[in-house]
């Protein structure tokens, strides 16, 4: 069995977690909401230094709860791509210095990768092959999951992400931040069929629509002129539960009808989600209707490990470290890097495999 400290500080929650294997023994998660709420989305510097006060705070925290000392602690872990790199140091940094301190390997893990993962912490006996719809306020993607490590992206938004958009409807509506979770409990009271609306499909040089790939900037434009036109005719006040429960259908069926025709395309029997739009509601049953119809599995990780956590990263780092794969100190932080290029994170791999 292989226990890993992991730190997550990737945006704008600071996460720290002890994972065993595919066993979580602690999860802590102090999160920014309130005090970006006001900017009306997450300020970089304003997150960085919220890192710096609380990480040492939920680190020990974590590490209390978990009833471990460092003895039992088998390799210390950090995200560090992608995200904002001023927030990134700060857990990379903090990782670090407690591995050379306590004299433990150390691990960063790609951020995307985590949330991969997040399905094994429900779903232990999970394996792959498998498809991960990966959804969040930053990547909207269909990855094909071969091994650890080992991914291969088939599908991906062209512009926005589907949780920006949402946060981006919600300001629209004057809802606040963030918006996503107010747009599906406001989206159950309304009528999905009230307002048609563009799905976002990528056209193709030769014809047809590509597959798997999506746009949501268009979505957000369309609601954009849908509300000022209903602003315009003198509507009063605007039917807000009907424009969320039209876009959050929208979305819902776009990324379904996606994640179905990959998974039948490529024979991936399992589709498993990730990222913080997996807990968004009316996706939940979308895929899951769509899935049942197709005889496909859909795996949803519980709503705690939907958004960023620590234990994702954790479960991540586990898995990599029983290979005996793990970072130089020399890493650096990134704000991107394909999913492709994980393995390049471990330095000792890169030089036994080149």
């Amino acid at each position: 069995m292989t226990t890993v400290l992991a730190l997550e500080t990737s945006c704008d929650e600071t996460a720290a977690a002890v994972v065993r294997d595919r066993t979580v023994l602690s999860n802590v998660v102090a999160s920014q909401i309130d005090i970006h709420r006001r900017y009306g989305g997450v300020v970089p510097e304003v997150a960085s230094r919220a890192h710096v006060e609380s990480l040492g705070t939920v680190t020990n925290t974590a590490l209390q709860q978990a009833g471990v000392q460092w003895a039992d602690i088998d390799g210390v872990a950090a995200t560090c791509t992608p995200g904002l790199v001023g927030a990134l140091m700060v857990g990379v940094t903090a990782g670090k210095t407690l591995a050379l301190l306590h004299n433990k390997p150390f691990l960063g893990v790609h951020h995307l990768e985590g949330h991969i993962y997040a399905s094994y912490l429900s779903q232990p006996d999970l394996q792959p092959p498998y498809l991960c719809l990966l959804v969040s306020g930053g990547h909207t993607s269909l990855i094909h999951v071969k091994g650890c490590g080992d991914y291969e992206t088939l599908g991906k938004t062209r512009d926005d992400a589907a949780g920006e958009a949402f946060d981006k409807v919600a300001r629209l509506l004057d809802l606040g931040y963030p918006g996503g979770p107010v747009v599906d409990r406001l989206a159950a009271t309304g009528n999905p069929q009230a307002f048609k609306l563009p799905e976002g499909n990528i056209s193709l040089p030769g014809g047809g629509v590509h597959p798997y790939d999506s746009s949501f900037s268009g979505l957000k434009t369309a609601m954009l002129r849908l509300i000022q036109s209903l602003k315009d005719a003198g509507v009063e006040p605007l039917p807000v539960a009907d424009l969320c429960a039209s876009f959050q259908a929208t979305v819902a069926k776009g990324l379904t009808k996606r994640a179905i025709r990959c998974a039948v395309d490529h024979q991936l029997t399992t589709i498993a989600l990730g990222g913080g739009v997996a807990a968004n509601s009316g996706l939940r049953q979308h895929l899951s209707a769509a899935a049942q119809a197709h005889g496909l599995t859909v795996l949803f990780p519980p709503l705690k490990y939907c958004t960023d956590n620590a234990a994702m990263i954790g479960c991540a780092a586990a898995d990599h470290l029983q290979r005996d794969h793990q970072s130089t100190f020399a890493l650096t932080t990134q704000s991107r890097m394909p999913l492709s290029q994980v393995m390049a994170l471990y330095g000792n791999w890169a030089m036994t495999s080149g």
